[in-house]
Parts: structure tokens; C-alpha cells; sequence
């Protein structure tokens, strides 16, 4: 079986994703074509935002967003140390500094307690000066930004939200009110990476604003620093920009998305039936729901339960077995083993499931 079948996936949408594609071809515009700004107005409809801006993939809306807010050396930017690199990496292209967060062990996302902590320690320190948080929707469960959002403000920390495998997941307030990842925050971020829960074929991401302000900045900066033309440059900027084609594939998925979802839900709830008397399952909180990235398990000895899975023909793979204070190119910052204990833990335990709306 497949950890993440995209060949199903595609089987089940094939004629309409062809001919989506041959539209393209036959338009021939490549670059900006009419489907991105479809895809972009669908999107942000989709969300609950007012602006939606594409670009090439999710690490670089990450960097858009951190160059609107302009990020730089001297700042610091916390981010939670269980994650994919380009969380981390994406504040030191910008020459500021990650300061790490511990996760809440229960969701095993970014904690908020740990996180004012750590906000609280730099400021004490004096070295660098708080500047912005990035909040990860790890395995598909939006972070805490009730709590998140408190702190930022008591901060005054711009806040970013990296929605990469969140998309599709909300919040519902204590009112009935739900917001879906990619609203919250200052900016919100997200990519299209295949194995994504909305996901292209092939490199894209976006970036989600309620400011006019923001979105002029990451209409300029994702095409080279334009003004008024792109032969008009008033800033430096980057070349950023979904291609025409993906962005065809990806209004034939969000089409199709909110029944996917329902298909990802209806396979946790499975696996939550089935193994939640053998391993420590995934916990999604009241009021939460998950677009179910990845379905995650803990076992103290997982090398032997991945090796039992691989006998009878079923994929495993573990997201993440090293945190960002652990990994090589930040052996300069100082962290040392028990930093953050939760997180630490979390890698020698983790492993997941496939999980995909074909199961």
C-alpha cells in the first residue's frame, strides 16, 4: 500500500484535472495565468480571508511573510523546535535568529507556556530583540492560537501562522464561531507540496492576509520587488510565483477537498478505534478539528512496531527524529540536551500511519 496514494487521487479526478491542464496549454500563459487569480480568489473564499497571494512554494511564503514584517539580524523569532526544517532555516535566511519552543505533549504543537517562557528569557538577556512568532499546525491540528494570540499581543510580536500541513483544519470559539487554518495570525502561510493535504503537482504555497497593507507588499516582493510594472522595481524582492498549470491542478482539488476531509476524519476515527488500546494516539482538543497531515502514534519501542508494519506490507515513516536545537547547524546556539524535554521525547517515540482521503 501507499503511505499517501496521489495515484488514487488522481484516478478519481483524472478527466477533470486533464482537461484543466489542456486549458493551459491551449491559453498558453504559463506564468500569471487567469487560474492563479481564480485560484487565489477561491482560496481566500475557501479560508475566510481577504487576500490570498500564491508563489512558488511554502518555505518561500514563509520567507515573503518574514520580509513584510522585516525580519532581520538582531531579531529574534520563536518557533517550536519539533518541526520541518524550513520553519527554522526560513529565520535564518533572513539573518535573524531562531529561538526554539517546546511542545505541548499532549497535541504536539508549539506549547504556550514554554513559548512566553522563552520570550521572556531573551528579553531578560538582552541580546536580541523579540520581533515575531511562528506557530506550526504540526500533522494537521491548528496550534493554540487562542493562547498564541494573547501572547503575541501582550509581546508585541507579529505573529505568523504556518498552515503548510494545516490547511483544511479550524478552530470553533466558545460563540459557535469556527475559523479555518490560514486565517490566523498576522499572516498565515501554506504549501502545496504533494504530499500535502491540499496539495499540487509539484512546488507551490501561499500566503493569507486580512491586510491591504501586507498583501500589496507580497504581490511586490513574490515578483522581484515591482511597482507598478515588473519593469518598475521599488524594492528587493524574489522570484516567487505558482505556476499556471499548478494552479489548474489545485481548483480541480479544492473542489474536491471538503470531501476529503470528511474521508481523512472518517480514517482517524478508525485507527482511534482500532489502536488507541495499543499506542498513545493523536488527541484532537474540543472545539479543534484536523485536516489530518499525517496520523501520528507514540510507542517506546518503535523500531520494533515499524518493523512489524513493514512485514505485512504497510509504510511507516517518522516525522521527526531530530528537533531544530538539535540539528547540526545550530550546534552554535547553545542548546543542549534536556531543553525541551516534551519535544526531545516526542522524536524517539513518534512514527505515523498512511493517511489519505483513499485509504
Amino acid at each position: 500500500m501507499q503511505f499517501i496514494d496521489l495515484q488514487a487521487q488522481y484516478q478519481h479526478l483524472k478527466s477533470k484535472i486533464d482537461k484543466r491542464i489542456a486549458d493551459v496549454l491551449n491559453h498558453g500563459k504559463y506564468i500569471m495565468g487567469p487560474e492563479v487569480q481564480e485560484l487565489e480568489q477561491a482560496l481566500a473564499d475557501y479560508v475566510g480571508v481577504k487576500h490570498v497571494i500564491t508563489c512558488a512554494n511554502g518555505t518561500d511564503a514563509l520567507t515573503l511573510a518574514l520580509m513584510v514584517f522585516d525580519i532581520k539580524k538582531g531579531d529574534a523569532v520563536f518557533c517550536p523546535t519539533f518541526t520541518f526544517f524550513a520553519t527554522a532555516e526560513v529565520i535564518s535566511f533572513s539573518n535573524a535568529t531562531p529561538v526554539f519552543v517546546d511542545s505541548n505533549e499532549q497535541t504536539f504543537n508549539i506549547c504556550p507556556e514554554n513559548l512566553e517562557k522563552q520570550i521572556q528569557k531573551v528579553i531578560n538577556e538582552g541580546k536580541l530583540k523579540p520581533k515575531a512568532i511562528i506557530a506550526v499546525d504540526l500533522f494537521g491540528l491548528p496550534a493554540n492560537y487562542p493562547e498564541i494570540e494573547a501572547i503575541a499581543k501582550k509581546y508585541d510580536l507579529k505573529l505568523i501562522e504556518d498552515a503548510a500541513q494545516g490547511f483544511g483544519g479550524s478552530i470553533t470559539d466558545s460563540q459557535g464561531i469556527a475559523k479555518k487554518a490560514g486565517s490566523f495570525g498576522d499572516i498565515a502561510t501554506t504549501s502545496f507540496f504533494p504530499a500535502k493535504p491540499l496539495g499540487c503537482y509539484g512546488d507551490g504555497g501561499a500566503v493569507f492576509t486580512n491586510s491591504d497593507e501586507y498583501a500589496e507588499l507580497l504581490r511586490s516582493y513574490r515578483v522581484h520587488g515591482k511597482g507598478s510594472d515588473k519593469y518598475d522595481n521599488v524594492r528587493i524582492g524574489m522570484n516567487s510565483r505558482l505556476d499556471t498549470i499548478q494552479a489548474a491542478i489545485l481548483l480541480e482539488k479544492l473542489t474536491e477537498f471538503p470531501q476529503e476531509l470528511i474521508n481523512r476524519n472518517k480514517a482517524a476515527t478508525n485507527y482511534e478505534n482500532e489502536l488507541a488500546n495499543l499506542y498513545k494516539t493523536p488527541k484532537v482538543p474540543t472545539g479543534y478539528e484536523s485536516s489530518w497531515a499525517q496520523y501520528t502514534l507514540l510507542s517506546d519501542n518503535r523500531e520494533q512496531v515499524m518493523a512489524e508494519y513493514k512485514a505485512q506490507g504497510i509504510p511507516t515513516v517518522i516525522y521527526y527524529a531530530t528537533c531544530m536545537h538539535q540539528q547540526s547547524v545550530y550546534a552554535g546556539l547553545g542548546y543542549q540536551e534536556g531543553d525541551f524535554p516534551v519535544a526531545e521525547k516526542l522524536c524517539k517515540q513518534v512514527f505515523s500511519l498512511p493517511m489519505h482521503p483513499y485509504l
